[in-house]
């Protein structure tokens, strides 16, 4: 969540971004879209930020009563300014240190209104009669309004905006993001001069998918490369390799049994089970080798070779799937991005060893069929 916030600016899975200069305008159309995206199947956590709502005092100045007491705006607003803001009166010294000595009013009377209005204003001309200086209260030449205000004003590329988040639960992120800008297209309309950005975890799903289309070919093409240059034979490197299809058909299952729909994970997912899966083939075949090189013949090579492999294929199988079990299981933080690599992982792992157990001895016995000599180690 931290990456897609450095990454994006937010932390959800889709963010809308409403562009434009008018706050009140922007939240209006920021409440339309969350609207619109409530109504979405698998919306989940719609909210738009928070944009207003922190009580503001604004002092307004009642300009034709300061020119009926001859007062300057200057005089009433430097007053305002040394009792809330507070102003700079000298400069205090700690041997090489030195400190700025501000004068303000304290705490509890900033914050109460009705001290506030009854602050003195001196009045030109100095004293009245008798002596006395003459003052007017704060509150007779100014009007104090305490009223709801912006809360921050965010901006992105130089201009304001207001981001509207969702996070996408049940369903897969692309979809959601494609009938969310058809919706929004069609039933939010922009006020002149204000535009929509799109942001959040599905620019990494874009991304992603854009690698994983020249990463998995590759991913491929390497391990049946290692294959051949394991077996030294493109026969056996296929019928090794022809496990990979079947782990893919497994994890696939998974995912559908589990309702958990295809993600970047879940891809990841498939290019770490296109490895393990193609371990128990190299040990079944291996061995088959291995004996037909002892001098066994076909049928008793591949009878020999299962049984004697069957104990390592099953603790490979096992040892994969159960450390991935706790991962598949999890519902706490991270799950969404761990269960689908687990389970794709382990559904692909048992139907792997399926395949290696039970398919692959009769794939080698069909390949070899017409084959009578011996295999000979070099």
């Amino acid at each position: 969540m931290r990456f897609n916030e450095l990454i994006s600016g937010v932390r959800s899975d889709v963010a809308v971004k409403v562009f434009g200069d008018d706050l009140n305008l922007l939240l209006e159309t920021g409440e339309r879209i969350a609207t619109t995206l409530e109504a979405i199947s698998g919306a989940a956590d719609v909210k738009v930020e928070q944009v207003s709502g922190l009580p503001v005092l604004t002092i307004k100045l009642n300009r034709p009563q300061i020119a009926r007491y001859g007062l300057n705006t200057s005089d009433v607003q430097q007053a305002i300014e040394i009792a809330v803001g507070g102003k700079e009166a000298g400069e205090i010294f700690e041997g090489d240190r030195r400190f700025d000595l501000i004068v303000r009013l304290p705490e509890r009377l900033r914050t109460d209104l009705e001290a506030l209005k009854q602050l003195p204003v001196p009045l030109p001309g100095g004293s009245g009669n008798g002596g006395k200086s003459r003052y007017v209260t704060l509150g007779e030449v100014a009007v104090f309004d305490l009223a709801p205000g912006p809360n921050q004003v965010s901006r992105e590329n130089g201009k304001r905006r207001v981001v509207v988040t969702a996070n996408v639960r049940g369903r897969d992120l692309g979809s959601f993001v494609t009938e969310a800008r058809e919706r929004i297209a069609t039933q939010v309309k922009l006020p002149a001069g204000y535009w929509i950005g799109y942001g959040g975890t599905f620019e990494q799903l874009a991304s992603a998918a854009q690698r994983l289309q020249v990463v998995v070919p590759l991913s491929l093409l390497l391990i049946f490369g290692l294959l051949f240059l394991t077996f030294n034979s493109a026969k056996d490197a296929l019928l090794v390799f022809s496990g990979v299809p079947l782990a893919l058909t497994g994890g696939i299952a998974a995912l559908w049994l589990r309702d958990i729909p295809l993600s970047i994970s879940a891809g990841i997912g498939f290019i770490t089970l296109s490895g393990v899966a193609v371990l128990t083939g190299v040990v079944m075949v291996s061995c088959i080798r291995d004996l037909r090189g002892h001098g066994m013949t076909l049928d008793e090579a591949i009878e020999s070779g299962a049984l004697m492999r069957l104990r390592p294929i099953l603790m490979v199988a096992l040892v994969a799937s159960l450390g991935f079990l706790p991962m598949a299981l999890n519902t706490g933080t991270g799950a969404e991005v761990q269960r689908p690599l687990a389970t794709v992982v382990i559904g692909g792992i048992i139907s792997a060893t399926l395949l290696t157990l039970l398919v692959l001895p009769v794939l080698y016995r069909l390949f070899n069929r017409d084959k009578t000599t011996l295999i000979h180690n070099p």
